[in-house]
Formats: structure tokens, C-alpha cells, sequence
């Protein structure tokens, strides 16, 4: 049995005092989703201390602000966002294509949660697994040589701790023939996700790439935009008036990208693989998650349903793309990544 990996950071350290003396000058990292909450806080996080990071988002003008943050900043690195839509395979296929330079880490960190009513994706796939899993399995696997190509490449895949409430139900992951639950279907792709990390971890470790998974905490951003009144009062974040609150285990964006920049950039954490991180620390795993709201679930862990869940990935996106049936060539290491057309804007 491995022991846990403990860290001296806490619940409420912020992103920027775990990287607190670490240089990343050089180093070039992805974050999904990072526009906007605990992404764009890990993108800051990241080119504060001198990483270069690319933001994929469906919308790169939503980014513009944050680029505009890092103009004239000579000791930071540099940022970028590129167009990536998750829940469009062929918008990853875009993406990964034109991506030919080292990859240092992908901060998996887009996602959406709680759909109101059962929507899918093209190839018929629930569309919060379709976005939260299959997008970023797609990315992932496209971007393997990039990854590879770095000294210590690295995959930090944020979960949630919804993931205690459901294992993957392989008879019906898309809700084909059982009644859709938002929250059964949020759960599942968030067990998808630690999945993902266990998979990665088995599959790649020749690569030298690693992989982990995290839970970012309780914090308010627009992930919450599909909950009615109703549900936010349930969980506390909202009181009578509809008035939104912060509880006290609430945390700050800045905080809860505090674990994504751990697992994807610290130092300390270098060659840690197949794990699951919560509050910077490594999570004990947990069989029974009845009444739990912290720790991994064994079935988030377990090898068995991650070569499953892995196989149902690659056959699905290998239906679709034949022409993967080589990885493509990786540039010289040092150069800044060739990729899809990047927004950047004038001070």
C-alpha cells in the first residue's frame, strides 16, 4: 500500500504561494477552460511564474481580459487562448492537429455540470460525459507525443467530489434506457475523470508522463449556472432573500486552482501518478462513500473500470478518425507550441 503524498499546504493556500519560488520559464501548459473561475486562476498562477500558457475555450474572446492582464509583464510568461469546444470532437481534432511542440502539462479543467434536461453530442454520448470525459480523453490522447516530448510531462485532471456518488454504469452511461438524473449524470463524468488520471497512469508511464486527479473545493463560479434557487439554497449558497453566500469551506478561485498548479507544476509532486488530491494533499480512499463528502471512491480507482471505461473512449473517437493510426512528428523542444490560431489582443 502507498503511502499518502502529504504537502505543508492547506485548504486556503492559494495557487500562487504553491508555486511560491518555483520557475516554470520555459515550460508550456494547457488549461481547459481557463477563461474564467478556478481556470483562470490557474492560468495566472502558471504565467506569474513564468510559464507560458494557452487557454482553450469555446469562446477566446471571452479571454481577452486576462491576455490584456499579462501585456507589458516582462517577468511573466506568455499567454494565449485558442478556440477548443470540448463536446465538438472535431473542434479537438482541430486543436491536437495543429500542435506539434512539447507540451509540459495539461490542467484538464473545463467542464459542465448539471444539466437540467438529458442533451448528447454527436456520437450519441450523455453531453456532460461527452464534455467532462470524452473531450478531454480525445485531447489527451492526441497530445500524447507533445507530453511525451517533455522532461516531465503532466496531466491534472479536476474532478469534483460528486464523483462519490457514482460509479461508471457501463449498461447505460448515456441514460439511453434509465431516467436522467442531473446529478447521477454529473457524477458518473466526474468518476470518468479519476478514471482518466488511472488510465493515463497505467498506459503512459513509459512515456514518462504522469497523471492525477483532483477536487478544487466548493467555489463560486460559472460552472453553477445550470442550478435553480431552489438547488442553491440546498447546498447552502444561497439564503431566503436569493441572496448567493459563501460558507465558511467556501474558497476563493485563487484557492481552489491551488491543487490543479500542485498536481500540474509542483515540484513536489514530480513522478506522483494514478492519484486522486484534495485541499493539496493526497485523498484517502474511501469504499463505502455513504455520507462521505471527502476522500476517492474505490470505484473512481479501480484498473478494472478504467481500461473499460478507456477501451469505450478509444473505440468510440476511433470509429470516427481513421486516419490516427500514427502519432504525429514532435518538434524541437524549447520552441514555443505551433497551435490553432491564437486571440491575443493590444494593450
Amino acid at each position: 500500500m502507498n503511502s499518502l503524498i502529504a504537502t505543508p499546504f492547506g485548504p486556503k493556500t492559494t495557487a500562487d504561494e504553491v508555486l511560491d519560488g518555483v520557475d516554470l520559464t520555459g515550460r508550456t501548459y494547457l488549461v481547459t477552460g481557463g477563461a474564467s473561475g478556478i481556470g483562470a486562476e490557474t492560468v495566472r498562477a502558471l504565467a506569474r511564474a513564468g510559464g507560458n500558457v494557452v487557454i482553450g475555450t469555446r469562446r477566446p474572446e471571452q479571454a481577452d481580459m486576462l491576455l490584456r492582464e499579462f501585456r507589458g509583464l516582462p517577468e511573466a510568461g506568455d499567454v494565449s487562448a485558442a478556440e477548443l469546444d470540448l463536446a465538438d470532437l472535431g473542434s479537438v481534432d482541430r486543436f491536437v492537429e495543429n500542435w506539434s511542440s512539447p507540451l509540459d502539462a495539461v490542467i484538464a479543467n473545463a467542464g459542465i455540470m448539471a444539466l437540467p434536461r438529458r442533451e448528447e453530442s454527436a456520437e450519441h454520448w450523455e453531453l456532460q460525459l461527452a464534455t467532462n470525459y470524452l473531450g478531454h480523453f480525445a485531447l489527451m490522447r492526441g497530445l500524447r507525443p507533445q507530453l511525451a516530448a517533455s522532461s516531465d510531462g503532466r496531466v491534472a485532471i479536476v474532478s469534483s467530489t460528486a464523483h462519490l456518488r457514482s460509479p461508471m454504469h457501463f449498461e447505460d452511461p448515456n441514460f439511453v434506457s434509465r431516467p436522467y438524473d442531473r446529478w447521477a449524470a454529473y457524477a458518473q463524468s466526474k468518476t470518468a475523470d479519476v478514471l482518466l488520471a488511472v488510465g493515463i497512469a497505467e498506459r503512459w508511464a513509459g512515456d514518462g508522463i504522469t497523471a492525477n486527479a483532483l477536487m478544487p473545493g466548493w467555489i463560486t463560479t460559472n460552472l453553477q449556472r445550470h442550478l435553480d434557487d431552489d438547488t442553491l439554497r440546498a447546498l447552502g449558497a444561497m439564503n431566503e432573500a436569493g441572496e448567493r453566500i459563501e460558507q465558511s469551506y467556501f474558497k476563493t478561485p485563487a484557492q481552489g486552482a491551488a491543487t490543479s498548479v500542485l498536481v500540474a507544476a509542483s515540484p513536489l509532486v514530480s513522478g506522483v501518478t494514478g492519484r486522486y488530491f484534495e485541499d493539496n494533499q493526497e485523498a484517502a480512499t474511501i469504499v463505502d462513500t455513504e455520507g462521505h463528502s471527502v476522500g476517492v471512491a474505490a470505484h473512481a480507482l479501480d484498473r478494472e473500470a478504467a481500461q473499460r471505461l478507456w477501451v469505450l473512449g478509444e473505440t468510440t473517437l476511433e470509429r470516427r478518425e481513421p486516419r490516427r493510426a500514427s502519432m504525429p512528428a514532435v518538434t524541437t523542444k524549447g520552441r514555443m507550441p505551433q497551435h490553432p490560431p491564437l486571440r491575443r489582443v493590444d494593450t
